[in-house]
C-alpha cells in the first residue's frame, strides 16, 4: 500500500472524558474522493481535527501523505488544502490578492498568469477575479479556494460539507471540480451529510456510527445502489 493519500488505522480519540473516535480505519489514495458520511455527533468533525493534528489520538495511527500529524505538523498541513463549510478569505479582498495573500502565507510564488490560469481551471467567471469576495456567492468563494488549492499543489484536500448551501447547479459544477482535482492525483476527504452528491462523485463511501466504520462501499462515482445507501445512512440517522 503507498504511503500517500491519508491513511486511518485503529483510530481512538476522547474529549472532555468521552471517546469520540473508537476504532476508526479508513484510507483515501491519492485520485480518489472518499465521502465520509454520518449523522450529527457521530465524529466526523473529529476526524477531519486528528488528519490536521489539532487533535492526538488515545491509540491507532493517522498518516497524511506518509507523515504523522502530531509529529509532523507543519509538514502534514503544508500537504493539505482545508476547506471549512463556510470559506475562510479576506471580505475585503478581490479573488486576486485573496489567492496572492495566502500563497504568500505558504512561502509559494505565482505569476498572475498562473492565478488566471487556475482561475479558469475552476470556472471562476473572469468578471470577478478583481472582485471583492464580500459581493461573492458561496460557489464562487469555493472556486476561489479550489483554485488556491491548485496553485499550493497540495496532495491532500480535506472538505467540510462543501455542497451545504448551494444550488442544484453549483453543486454539479462543483463536483465536476472534484473530477479535475483526482486527475491532478490529489487525495480528497469530503465529510458531508449530501448522500446523492456523494454517490455522484465519490469513489468511496464511508458511514461513520459511534466513531468507528459501520459500512463502506467502493462501487465508484455514479454506480451505487442508492436504496441501499439510503436505508444504510436512514437507518444510522434514527439510532
Amino acid at each position: 500500500m503507498t504511503n500517500k493519500g491519508i491513511h486511518i488505522e485503529g483510530l481512538v480519540v476522547e474529549r472532555g472524558g468521552r471517546r469520540i473516535l473508537d476504532g476508526l480505519s479508513f484510507s483515501v489514495p491519492p485520485g480518489s474522493v472518499y465521502a465520509l458520511l454520518g449523522g450529527n455527533g457521530a465524529g466526523k468533525s473529529t476526524a477531519l481535527f486528528s488528519i490536521l493534528g489539532l487533535l492526538k489520538p488515545g491509540a491507532g495511527t493517522v498518516r497524511v501523505d506518509g507523515k504523522d500529524p502530531v509529529l509532523e505538523v507543519d509538514a502534514v498541513r503544508f500537504a493539505t488544502a482545508y476547506l471549512a463549510e463556510n470559506v475562510a478569505l479576506y471580505e475585503h479582498l478581490s479573488a486576486h490578492e485573496n489567492v496572492a495573500d495566502f500563497l504568500g502565507l505558504a512561502g509559494q510564488k505565482r505569476t498572475r498568469a498562473d492565478v488566471e490560469e487556475a482561475f479558469v481551471s475552476v470556472r471562476l467567471d473572469k468578471a470577478a477575479w478583481d472582485q471583492r469576495l464580500g459581493a461573492f456567492s458561496k460557489g464562487m468563494r469555493q472556486k476561489t479556494a479550489i483554485a488556491l488549492a491548485f496553485l499550493r499543489e497540495t496532495p491532500v484536500l480535506l472538505l467540510d460539507e462543501p455542497t451545504s448551501g448551494l444550488d442544484p447547479a453549483a453543486s454539479a459544477d462543483f463536483h465536476a471540480l472534484l473530477g479535475d482535482l483526482k486527475a491532478r492525483d490529489v487525495a480528497v476527504l469530503m465529510v458531508t451529510h449530501d448522500l446523492l452528491g456523494a454517490a455522484d462523485c465519490a469513489d468511496a463511501i464511508g458511514l461513520i456510527d459511534r466513531g468507528c466504520l459501520a459500512q463502506e462501499w467502493r462501487e465508484g462515482a455514479g454506480h451505487y445502489d442508492l436504496q441501499v445507501l439510503h436505508r444504510a445512512f436512514s437507518g444510522q440517522a434514527a439510532a
